[in-house]
């Protein structure tokens, strides 16, 4: 049986569910999980297909990345499929589909997944070296601070008597912050 699993990361992103559903559809799917959730959340379908499947079966993904957030999780899924006898298929992973029931397919998706995260992985690179730039030139500023900007209703509240959990709540802020506020006030 071919099962397959799509994602989103967020509801916002519905076409590209409807094109996974699609395209799987196409590849002849008999039972689908789709789910909208980030990749680092919980992903209860995935879980769920994960337990459907039955040996001989076939879990089927349209691509690497709305499977798996790494390499190692990926090698994880595959190592929890094939314990259960199940191969694993990616409709499209540069223009060729891979299927792990082959020899050369597992070697091929363990390569693929580790050029992906080590392309996600130079991409985080860039992106901090190019904020730590944007600092230097003065065109980052970042978050503005919320808690700190809040101070005197913080030493205020905590001066009547409000208890810092609390004060977090009323403000909007984190109890850390309200702590760390206390602390440098009391000094």
């Amino acid at each position: 049986m071919l099962v397959g699993y799509a994602r989103t990361s967020t509801a916002e992103q519905e076409a590209g569910l409807l094109a996974q559903h699609r395209d799987l559809r196409d590849a002849k799917v008999e039972k689908l999980f789709s789910e909208q959730v980030s990749s680092v959340s919980h992903r209860k379908e995935l879980d769920a297909s994960l337990d459907y499947v039955r040996d001989g079966d076939t879990l089927v993904v349209t691509k690497l990345d709305r499977l798996a957030r790494s390499t190692s999780h990926l090698l994880a899924i595959v190592d929890r499929l094939e314990a259960k006898k199940v191969g694993l298929r990616i409709l499209d992973f540069g223009g060729a589909s891979v299927d792990t029931k082959s020899p050369s397919g597992k070697l091929m998706l363990t390569m693929f997944a580790a050029m992906a995260q080590f392309e996600r992985e130079m991409m985080l690179e860039r992106q901090r070296e190019g904020i730590a730039k944007a600092k230097l030139d003065g065109k980052y500023k970042g978050r503005k601070p919320t808690a700190r900007a809040k101070t005197e209703e913080v030493s205020k509240l905590y001066r009547d008597g409000v208890g810092p959990t609390e004060i977090a709540k009323r403000l909007g802020v984190g109890r850390a912050s309200v702590y760390r506020i206390i602390r440098e006030n009391q000094q």
